[in-house]
């Protein structure tokens, strides 16, 4: 069932990521009155031709979109199958030994005769 889960996000994760980049490829629909104003040079020499472009960029779009939906109602149902627990998150962590006690400093040695004390020592 993992792997049905992984194989569904990445092919959700590519499609997302290939219809973003076909809908910044496309023009909207207001580039066209902007040829009216002369603003359209070279609109007609495309890589699709005058219409095919458009034709074949927003179909391949409305098919990228529906394998989106697609595999995102599958998620939701999958993600639905699997138990979810009701308590805490840190219920499931693995139980820890007792930290160790701190080491304890010995006393340092006497000081020579005459060496001076440094307070706090």
């Amino acid at each position: 069932m993992n792997v049905v889960l992984t194989i569904l996000l990445a092919v959700q994760l590519l499609s997302a990521l290939a219809m973003i980049g076909l809908i910044l490829v496309q023009h909207g629909k207001g580039a066209d009155a902007g040829a009216a104003f002369g603003g359209g040079g070279a609109g007609s020499a495309t890589l699709f031709g005058a219409s095919g472009g458009a034709n074949f960029l927003s179909r391949s779009t409305a098919l990228l979109a529906t394998v989106f939906l697609a595999c995102t109602l599958a998620l939701a149902y999958f993600g639905k199958q699997q138990p979810v627990s009701s308590g805490s998150v840190l219920e499931n962590l693995p139980a820890e030994t007792a930290p160790a006690a701190p080491a304890q400093i010995p006393d340092a040695a006497p000081a020579p005769a005459g060496a001076a004390q440094i307070p706090g020592q």
